[in-house]
């Protein structure tokens, strides 16, 4: 079992997994290990990494501490009986047989075409100030949370090479599906799993209010743009309310998903629980899909850069909740570039419905002689080969990897409509 720890929280006896801050880029940083003695935990502590991913299979767990109450609150002060387990989620939403991650990209594929006029829709009718067909939503949703029901990995990785031109858009759609799957994680009952698909797809619907300039500038936005770009939560909550149609929980999220838990985020700088917990999740969920997807002004970041990263953003996010978010979206997502033990390089596939360390890649590259191998599908869990190191696509020159893991879906190039 892994587990993310802040630096402070390590100690001699825990056995190290990934290390997240500045000094992963640093090769002595570049593979597992055990902290055997105070001298090499005080190197640690002494460097600029923020955390650690810990191995509980391997080496000592922290302290135990009471279980954090506001991870089972919808709203503030508002007990939620959390579900037994995630099956109890699963079962309740109905029978979902698994299937193939290639069967499940054709329907995910024709999912997100579909999902992208219906949101285009209903954005226009909400900045209208029209009658926005709820029953359509609520189906969508319930269509997006089948689909992660079916594989839990198709639609958000196939939603995730989303192009710039269609990124509000896409965007909803793919926020939706990661509150779901984060909101099965945190075990919450089905009808809030729902509830927490609705807030994802609504969460941006204020940034109709802002100019197209604006969103589709090519730079950074200057401080004048950026204080208009802050407007779109605000926005977006009067735009819901105007319709009556959505829950406080809905309007909660798209007013306070870029509040940050050390109080330094807007509107309304709140911190810590004051913060609802869906407010919370739709924080990471939104940051998360940003910064996997190419944007008018950079390149998207691969997934396991960005959770890297995310993790090491002290301050930013509840940690429960993206503790959660990990494992809901694998410490080696589809399309991590790894190198192997084996001195191979291989594109993550598919995750392990068991353990996170063990996904299923697809080897592609010798790392050693430089030279192309024929794609060859691994399944680690099997034990003939495992992960040492993430690795740059940008510093092997690497394009196009999705084709590895996406297949033939990849001929319309991520263009949903």
């Amino acid at each position: 079992m892994l587990k993310h720890v802040g630096v402070t929280d390590l100690c001699v006896g825990m056995y190290v997994q990934e290390l997240s801050g500045s000094c992963v880029e640093r090769p002595f940083w570049n593979k597992s290990f055990l902290i055997q003695n105070e001298e090499a935990l005080e190197k640690i502590l002494v460097s600029d990494i923020a955390g650690a991913w810990i191995d509980l299979s391997k080496g000592a767990d922290v302290p135990a501490s009471a279980p954090d109450e506001s991870l089972v609150q919808a709203d503030h002060g508002e007990q939620q009986p959390p579900c037994a387990s995630n099956r109890s989620c699963v079962q309740a939403a109905g029978p979902h047989p698994r299937v193939s991650m290639s069967d499940e990209l054709s329907r995910a594929l024709k999912l997100c075409s579909s999902s992208k006029a219906a949101v285009m829709e209903m954005f226009g009718d909400l900045r209208m100030g029209r009658i926005v067909q709820l029953e359509r939503i609520t189906d969508m949703v319930g269509e997006i949370s089948d689909s992660l029901l079916r594989h839990p990995d198709a639609l958000l990785s196939l939603v995730r090479l989303k192009n710039a031109d269609e990124y509000t858009y896409m965007h909803s759609v793919a926020v939706c599906g990661l509150m779901i799957g984060l909101a099965r994680q945190l075990d919450l009952p089905p009808q809030l799993v729902e509830e927490a698909g609705l807030a994802g797809l609504l969460h941006d619907v204020g940034k109709m209010t802002i100019p197209a300039a604006i969103l589709a500038k090519p730079l950074a936005l200057n401080d004048s743009e950026y204080t208009t770009m802050r407007t779109h939560p605000e926005a977006g909550v009067r735009m819901l309310a105007d319709s009556s149609h959505f829950t406080a929980r809905v309007l909660d999220v798209c007013l306070h998903h870029h509040e940050k838990v050390d109080g330094s985020g807007y509107p309304h700088k709140l911190c810590g629980t004051q913060i609802s917990l869906f407010a919370r999740m739709a924080a990471v969920c939104d940051v998360y899909d940003a910064v996997t997807s190419d944007r008018p002004y950079r390149d998207r970041w691969c997934p396991a850069e960005s959770i890297r990263k995310m993790a090491g953003w002290t301050g930013h996010f509840d940690q429960k909740v993206f503790h959660a978010f990990v494992k809901c979206i694998g410490i080696y997502p589809v399309g991590a570039l790894v190198r192997l033990q084996s001195g191979r390089l291989a594109v993550v596939t598919e995750q392990h419905t068991e353990c996170l360390l063990t996904p299923t890649v697809k080897v592609f590259f010798s790392a050693s002689s430089r030279t192309p191998l024929p794609p060859e599908s691994v399944d680690l869990a099997c034990g003939q080969d495992s992960i040492v190191s993430f690795e740059s696509e940008k510093t092997w020159g690497f394009k196009n990897l999705e084709a590895l893991w996406a297949g033939k879906v990849q001929g319309r190039e991520a263009r949903f409509g």
